[in-house]
């Protein structure tokens, strides 16, 4: 099973037991056969027309659909029904997160995670980042003496500036990139990391949507 771009305009509809995209492209109509037992999720980048009888075969094969607009920010998701649901694993969840020690706990385990990654993608220029490279590890380090949520969002902070900081120096274009700005961006390295976080975040949203957690549950950010 894999994951479906879509990001010309079009239609897609389900037809008998597989699902068809329809688009036009030099005043030809084409159709697009998909089959659906290959689909994990499927993303609408373009203006696609879509209908209850589709969503209806989606959620029947619990298959996502992903949101973009045209600019290409993430929109929000068609979540089908829950088919793997657990009362008791919800609870514990809600009680993880009221538990100060419990939730400060899984809050530093999130932030290391972003670091270790960050680390690991400029370790494929560390000659150029080596003093980026330094500061994150011992930032790293500092994640566990933190005592409140506050404290932790404050290290993920320092940590993404010295991440984008990096950047400038292994940017082999003539594109200035002096900080992250969103909202919207105001470059094309900008537009490339919103674009990477929207399609991480529907990654990580449809894997939890394989188990039997709530993702509604925050213990860093809320």
């Amino acid at each position: 099973m894999r994951d479906y771009y879509i990001f010309k305009n079009g239609r897609v509809k389900r037809q008998d037991n597989s699902i068809i995209f329809e688009y036009t492209e030099d005043n030809v109509e084409k159709k697009i056969p998909i089959p659906v037992n290959d689909i994990d999720s499927i993303y609408l980048f373009g203006e696609v027309d879509i209908n209850t009888k589709l969503i209806n075969f989606l959620s029947q094969n619990n298959i996502i659909i992903h949101f973009f607009n045209y600019y290409g920010y993430y929109t929000g998701s068609f979540y089908p029904k829950e088919f793997l649901l657990s009362g008791d694993l919800l609870v514990k969840q809600v009680l993880h997160y009221y538990s100060k020690k419990k939730r400060l706990e899984l809050a530093k385990e999130f932030v290391k995670g972003a670091i270790c990654g960050a680390i690991l993608n400029l370790k494929r220029y560390k000659e150029k980042v080596d003093t980026e490279i330094n500061d994150l590890q011992n930032l790293m380090k500092s994640v566990e003496e933190q005592s409140s949520i506050s404290m932790v969002m404050g290290v993920e902070g320092n940590a993404k500036e010295i991440y984008y900081n990096a950047f400038p120096k292994i940017i082999n274009q003539p594109i200035e990139f002096k900080k992250r700005v969103k909202n919207p961006p105001d470059n094309m390295i900008n537009a490339l990391i919103s674009f990477t976080n929207s399609l991480v975040y529907t990654a990580v949203l449809k894997e939890i949507y394989k188990t039997q957690l709530n993702p509604t549950v925050a213990y860093l950010h809320e």
